[in-house]
């Protein structure tokens, strides 16, 4: 099996206490088979709180939260107690492999960064240099004909969108030339529309959303942002998390029109941001595509109706 990552992968470090939008709150945190186990044997005034705050059903189990969202082991210094009395390995999986997102091919994983994470939107979108997919474990890989097609098909849109020589849109034309797809062009208005009817976290996000709609398509069109690398770098990754799904749904096409109408959303909300604070910075258009990763690309119910959706132009 061979693993591969992108070169920013080792990068990646955790703000702990710093972090202004901690992943201990607001999500619904499973425990799996192995760690639940292990909590059962801990004794002790940790074994009785473990015990106390653990929500089970005959299928899986999950902490319970506090009314507030946070977990009961988010301390006050919002650092985890389980870390602190327990050790790093004693944490349940999904706390250990959070922000990691991972894609399955028959010899091959990829592992990836969720930009629902702001230390990884900073790490992405700041990041100077055209990215790269590297080996982590260099052992063979085997993989089925279909696979190595979409991989080199996959090479030709990264090549297509790192383009450095024509504009951004030029460079999603043709990517999206190199796949036979018509590109599907929507307003600012139209995307909005079509992003608020999903699943969401917060409420915040949706008035972005119906901000959107209430400037006129003239002035979001307007564009005077210097943001073309960091475009890039989304761009580049919405690609790598999404579309290698296709390989088991068959909807490459869907998957790539939701990569670019998520990206031109991105884009039209930055826009917004400009118009009705005087500017945008990098801080900012971070922050946007922190919001979009955790509205959108940690629900699945989100990203199948939207391929559906787009499958379906």
């Amino acid at each position: 099996m061979r693993i591969v990552v992108p070169d920013y992968y080792s990068r990646f470090r955790c703000l702990a206490g710093e972090c202004r939008h901690n992943c201990c709150i607001g999500w619904e945190i499973d425990i799996d088979d192995e760690t639940l186990s292990f909590y059962d044997g801990v004794t002790g005034k940790m074994g009785e709180k473990l015990a106390s705050n653990i929500c089970r059903d005959e299928e899986s189990a999950h902490f319970c939260m506090k009314e507030n969202g946070r977990c009961p082991f988010l301390n006050e210094n919002d650092l985890c107690e389980i870390i602190i009395n327990l050790g790093f390995d004693k944490v349940s999986q999904i706390c250990d492999d959070h922000p990691r997102f991972r894609n399955f091919y028959s010899g091959r994983e990829e592992i990836g960064l969720g930009m629902s994470c702001e230390a990884v939107a900073q790490l992405i979108l700041t990041k100077p240099d055209k990215t790269q997919l590297v080996c982590l474990e260099d052992d063979e890989e085997e993989l089925w004909p279909d696979e190595w097609d979409f991989l080199d098909l996959r090479d030709d849109i990264f090549a297509a969108l790192q383009n450095r020589e024509k504009p951004i849109d030029e460079r999603i034309a043709d990517a999206l030339s190199l796949c036979g797809i018509q590109p599907a062009m929507f307003t600012a208005s139209q995307l909005a529309d079509i992003f608020l009817p999903l699943e969401r976290l917060d409420e915040e996000w949706t008035f972005l959303l119906q901000n959107l709609k209430n400037i006129p398509e003239e002035k979001l069109g307007i564009s005077d942002m210097n943001f073309d690398t960091a475009f890039e770098q989304l761009l580049i990754y919405l690609v790598f998390r999404h579309t290698t799904e296709s390989l088991d749904d068959g909807c490459f096409t869907g998957r790539m029109l939701m990569v670019t109408a998520s990206f031109y959303l991105i884009r039209y909300l930055c826009r917004a941001h400009r118009i009705d604070h005087g500017g945008v910075d990098m801080t900012a258009l971070c922050e946007i595509a922190r919001m979009f990763s955790a509205e959108i690309e940690y629900s699945t119910e989100n990203t199948v109706a939207l391929t559906e959706y787009f499958e379906k132009i």
